[in-house]
């Protein structure tokens, strides 16, 4: 074989990419693949190759780069049997992709070149070293092991339940729930979906008020573990307490006076609300996503948590996990 070494940067992706929360083969493939084809010159394989290839010949390949660009000696497989544990504890996973995480890629080698500011996937490689990740994960906050997803509509909820949950004494890192912004209602089925018929672990699903035909698309697929939750009005941002909303407004506006936020406690979506505001009063486009940063930056006590939104949080809290 004659390979041309990866770079730190590009090992330091590819540990990324092999420990993110998606489906096994899939990430697995892709790097793997991605390996072969940019750093293998001597066999050189097309992709149309490697898409036939058995893939205990593919995992062969590409650890035997991996290894050769960290030229270090292969300790032990410590780290490499908890991976293949972990993957198999989230996943179902058949016969044929067990081969590619049954590899001896050099992680004690890998983890030594990772800087100190990674993604939380990467700080859970590293704890992957240690005696229990699991007590690692609470003690350190990173979310890996994951043992609970959260599946919600966008990015407000994905922004703003976790902060919620720590007031609520739930720090959702520490106990290894995962949330992910589908991006709309009709998306949450198609994941939920998959996730339904790849995951052992349970899911929670959160839909706005309008969705009712996708709660019925949902619910029959529930699993035992699985909970779903339909909001009781509107969408995610009608649950935030008025006097948040008119706190975050005034610190992002400049102490805009309280009179100006005439119409926010009306019938109409709170959304409709802020649009009209930032419309009116000459400021940028209301968009979601940043108006839920102001938010996280301006949650402080109790009283920014409205009931539903606790309501939620124990709902979360108290799905069944396997671990």
């Amino acid at each position: 074989m004659k390979i041309k070494p990866l770079t730190k940067e590009q090992l330091i992706i590819s540990a990324d990419r092999l420990t993110r929360f998606k489906d096994t083969e899939t990430k697995y493939l892709r790097v793997f693949k991605d390996i072969i084809l940019n750093n293998l010159i001597e066999p050189k394989f097309k992709k149309t190759e490697l898409d036939e290839m058995d893939y205990e010949q593919l995992k062969n390949f590409a650890q035997e780069i991996i290894n050769y660009s960290l030229n270090e000696k292969f300790e032990d497989a410590l780290i490499n049997q908890r991976l293949f544990d972990y993957e198999n504890s989230v996943f179902l996973i058949d016969e044929n992709t067990q081969k590619l995480l049954k590899n001896k890629i050099n992680y004690r080698a890998l983890i030594k070149i990772l800087p100190y500011n990674i993604p939380l996937n990467l700080k859970f490689l590293k704890a992957l070293a240690t005696e229990n990740p699991t007590k690692q994960r609470e003690k350190e906050a990173f979310c890996f092991p994951v043992s609970k997803v959260i599946l919600c509509e966008g990015i407000t909820e994905e922004t703003l339940l976790p902060e919620f949950a720590k007031l609520c004494d739930y720090d959702f890192n520490k106990n290894g729930i995962y949330i992910l912004s589908a991006g709309g209602k009709n998306q949450v089925v198609k994941y939920f979906y998959n996730f339904a018929e790849s995951l052992k672990i349970p899911i929670f699903v959160l839909l706005d008020k309008d969705a009712q035909e996708n709660f019925n698309e949902i619910k029959p697929k529930l699993r035992k573990c699985d909970q779903i939750h339909l909001l009781r009005s509107g969408e995610f941002e009608d649950l935030l307490p008025n006097s948040l909303i008119i706190k975050t407004l005034n610190y992002e506006t400049k102490n805009i006076s309280i009179s100006s936020m005439e119409g926010l406690s009306d019938d109409k979506s709170k959304v409709e609300f802020l649009e009209e505001f930032f419309k009116h009063r000459g400021l940028h486009e209301f968009k979601k996503a940043e108006f839920a940063l102001a938010v996280k930056q301006n949650i402080s006590g109790q009283d920014d948590i409205s009931d539903e939104i606790r309501d939620i949080i124990k709902e979360i809290k108290g799905t069944k996990v396997p671990f």
